[in-house]
């Protein structure tokens, strides 16, 4: 079994706390629902800043991470089946599926 890193891209905040209870259950339970497919359940990610040749640039570029979770899957289809469940979906963020190799 490989290891897949999901990585998260937009999304939003809720704007209530009830808001905020219902986005937390809907993780949760997906969570729950990979049982040990669950390699890390990592988590989301604050501000972003780029690191290059030519110095370091706020924001994280066009398209920055907004949080990452490690899975456990037979192949890459298997993982973006996974990837399919997300709760960032329903709040319009998207899911990058990337095979994480072993060195």
């Amino acid at each position: 079994m490989n290891k897949y890193m999901l990585a998260y891209h937009g999304g939003g905040m809720p704007d209530t706390p009830e808001e905020g209870a219902k986005v937390m259950k809907a993780w949760n339970d997906w969570y729950g629902s990979l049982g040990d497919r669950l390699a890390d359940g990592g988590g989301p990610l604050g501000r972003s800043m780029t690191v290059g040749s030519k110095g370091v640039e706020e924001g994280g570029g066009p398209n920055p991470l907004s949080g990452y979770t490690v899975v456990n899957a037979d192949s890459h289809e298997a993982a973006n089946e996974i990837a399919k469940g997300c709760p960032i979906l329903s709040d319009g963020g998207t899911v990058e599926v990337c095979e994480i190799l072993e060195m």
